[in-house]
């Protein structure tokens, strides 16, 4: 079973939402599309707030996303499932 983590659901849904990293830039106003690209690959963690502001947007769960978006060991995620 594939680990899901932050970036991976970003990406799924701005591609489900048929956006390119740049409308979405375009959309959240706040960030780059370079960033956004971080998010999704996981250089980079977005703030609580951020990942907020992206879970309204998509009408996506807000605590799961902000969950993911933590710096939180695997061993405490895994018991969290």
């Amino acid at each position: 079973m594939e680990k899901e983590t932050f970036g991976k659901i970003l990406k799924e849904l701005r591609e489900k939402k048929g956006l390119t990293l740049r409308q979405l830039e375009k959309e959240l106003r706040e960030v780059t599309f370079a960033y956004l690209s971080q998010l999704e690959v996981g250089i980079a963690k977005p703030s609580e707030d951020l990942a907020r502001k992206i879970a309204k947007f998509f009408g996506y769960d807000e605590e799961k996303l902000v969950f993911l978006a933590r710096d939180i060991p695997a061993q405490i995620k895994e018991i969290k499932k």
